[in-house]
């Protein structure tokens, strides 16, 4: 009998291997990131919610950003906020793995007018990635965090997302 893949043996209950230790740092309190930190923990993350203004903070939130090192991915989830462009900033003076803010692909983001007007390195301003996730249609909270998800996993793992085709 041919060995077994190591992924179909994790499917049916056998332990994977240890996750490497990562962090997932959702900016802002919004619906979407409590969903992100929901299901990040069970994918293996460290996670942390960071929100600069406490008035707007939920419990367990941060107000002071984080350590970010090269296995932290950042997911800004609320391009509306005033704190936008000074988070941003900030996470992208660290050397975090990936960053990313949701909006509408059909627009460029407001994040790239307002960093480059805090003089943030074109080359910086380009890590940041929008949209995010697979585009699976989401509309929903829980949806997009699941997509968001998939997208992250997909790019950690040097995979393109979607369906395996034959």
């Amino acid at each position: 009998m041919a060995a077994e893949d190591p992924a179909c043996a994790v499917a049916h209950g056998a332990k994977g291997s240890p996750a490497q230790t990562r962090t997932l740092v959702a900016v802002f309190a919004s619906p979407v990131a409590e969903f992100l930190l929901r299901y990040g923990e069970d994918l293996g993350y460290r996670t942390v919610l960071y929100d600069p203004d406490p008035s707007r903070a939920v419990p367990g939130a941060t107000a002071e950003l984080p350590d970010l090192d090269e296995d932290t991915d950042v997911v800004v989830t609320d391009h509306h906020r005033p704190e936008l462009d000074a988070a941003l900033r900030d996470v992208l003076a660290r050397p975090v793995r990936w960053a990313g803010v949701m909006g509408n692909p059909r627009h460029e983001g407001p994040h790239v007018a307002a960093l480059r007007s805090l003089g943030v390195p074109e080359a910086d301003i380009a890590r940041v990635h929008r949209p995010i996730g697979l585009d699976i249609g989401s509309r929903h909270p829980a949806e997009i965090a699941i997509a968001t998800l998939a997208g992250l996993i997909a790019d950690r793992n040097n995979r393109p997302g979607g369906f395996f085709t034959r």
